[in-house]
């Protein structure tokens, strides 16, 4: 459900063979295309061997936050970006990423997307050791031991890294400026995506595949579980981690319900046809006999096609989404809250009154969102609403950088699901089977992190661990 759960972020690398170039501008656009994996703050890091390091972060989109920096004034032909939501850090400038280093004897510059269950740990031995931390967040905490690793005990890069990674617990894919060299990391499990394109004479690094087709840049491959990429010779160089192969993959697959645009690619799986592939499968679970199949936009659009067309439904538009709301947005009253969702959703009356509407949506994590949507949908006044959702129930919290609530908030934690039909009022629920969802990804469930619907986790979790979330109601 859009607005309970956010993913944590979106990176980009680019590094030019060609000094004289200037690729800045492209990471720009690629963050462009990254904005709806966090729309709180956004950074880019560049290098050029005449000037040095230079970088940029602010909070907000990235329009806000590059509307009065000109991007000209971080010229490289290396660059790093970030776009971020807060999992583990607080939303506050000292957060946002790219996180730097600078010193004497060089620089380091890393963007992070993931969540590190065993960062504060970590924290308190750099801490022990002298280290002075200006953010709250995981990400400065890898970017420290980088330091400690490559500079402080004479490692070289890829030495440092793969040090750095054996004490990492958790997801991470990171993209890397150090020694005017740009490195990409993917760890073991491969929960987070990380892909590697060419164009020209510049290699990108990106969270999704759509980031390289705004650019027009020739999509090469994902970047495997346990692997560190770096580029010489106009060729793509590959170190694998001591502990790649020995790890279970654990490929997020709320990446194929939800984080992920439709006409992303994430580890050879598209995620538009995954979603169709989804709905096809409800419409398996639950042959309703219905006047319209309708989706909560955008992410579930995809979904109620696939149902639509497995059924012989119609499909239709019965809710327009204002995009021009951001997920940010903070009510301060409670009279102002209960109108976010119509500042977001409108219903089409003329398309639901009367009818019997199958209402399609991704997900339900605390219930709050969909309440009020549904309340919404029956100011419409339908003849039934039945409400069909593309992810099994969730029913304990992610670890790994997705921020979605704590057990006691999840409801499918602690209600049925005929309780919860109940307390949305509604003719009927159905939520999508663990087993339909992994046939529907056409992954091998071994190979997937379920661990927010099925408990089973593919770290162990240090005790006392409360997943966080800074979710804004």
């Amino acid at each position: 459900m859009q607005g309970e759960m956010e993913d944590k972020c979106g990176i980009v690398g680019i590094h030019c063979s060609d000094e004289s170039k200037n690729v800045t501008p492209f990471v720009y656009y690629c963050l462009y295309a990254l904005q709806h994996r966090g729309q709180e703050s956004a950074g880019i890091a560049s290098f050029n061997s005449h000037e040095g390091l230079k970088y940029y972060c602010g909070m907000g989109l990235i329009t806000d936050v590059f509307r009065h920096y000109e991007i000209q004034n971080l010229e490289g032909s290396m660059a790093i970006g970030h776009v971020r939501y807060s999992t583990t850090g607080q939303s506050k400038l000292e957060n946002s990423q790219p996180f730097v280093i600078d010193f004497g004897d060089g620089f380091i510059a890393m963007a992070h997307n993931g969540d590190i269950v065993n960062s504060d740990e970590l924290k308190k031995e750099l801490i022990d050791e002298g280290f002075y931390f200006r953010s709250d967040s995981d990400s400065e905490v890898i970017c420290y031991m980088l330091k400690k690793e490559h500079y402080d005990n004479n490692k070289d890069v890829l030495e440092a890294i793969e040090a750095v990674c054996k004490k990492l617990v958790g997801s991470y894919a990171l993209t890397i400026l150090v020694d005017g060299e740009l490195y990409g990391v993917r760890d073991p499990m491969g929960i987070k995506p990380l892909a590697v394109a060419k164009r020209d004479d510049e290699f990108i690094l990106a969270s999704e595949t759509v980031a390289f087709d705004v650019i027009n840049a020739e999509y090469i491959r994902d970047i495997v579980p346990g692997e560190i990429v770096y580029f010489k010779n106009d060729e793509i160089n590959s170190h694998m981690l001591e502990s790649a192969g020995t790890c279970k993959l654990s490929h997020c697959m709320f990446e194929y319900v939800y984080f992920a645009r439709p006409d992303s690619t994430i580890d050879g799986k598209n995620v538009y046809q995954t979603r169709m592939n989804i709905g096809a499968q409800l419409r398996k679970l639950y042959p309703i006999d219905a006047d319209v199949v309708i989706p909560v936009p955008d992410s579930s659009i995809p979904a109620a096609i696939g149902y639509s067309r497995a059924s012989g439904i119609p499909y239709g538009e019965g809710l327009i989404k204002n995009r021009y709301v951001g997920r940010t947005f903070i009510m301060p009253t409670q009279e102002e809250r209960e109108l976010a969702v119509r500042l977001k959703l409108n219903p089409i009356k003329e398309a639901i009154k009367g009818k019997k509407i199958i209402l399609i949506d991704d997900s339900i994590v605390r219930g709050t969102t969909s309440k009020k949507l549904l309340d919404l949908v029956k100011e419409a006044e339908p003849a039934e609403i039945h409400f069909l959702v593309g992810c099994p129930p969730v029913i304990s919290p992610c670890y790994y950088g997705v921020a979605m609530a704590t057990k006691e908030e999840l409801i499918a934690a602690n209600y049925s699901t005929e309780e919860i039909r109940q307390i949305l009022n509604i003719d009927s629920l159905g939520y999508i089977t663990l087993d339909a969802l992994v046939e529907a990804i056409g992954m091998p469930k071994e190979n997937l992190c379920l661990g927010c619907v099925n408990e089973e986790y593919p770290t162990e979790i240090p005790e006392g661990l409360e997943a966080e979330t800074y979710y804004k109601p």
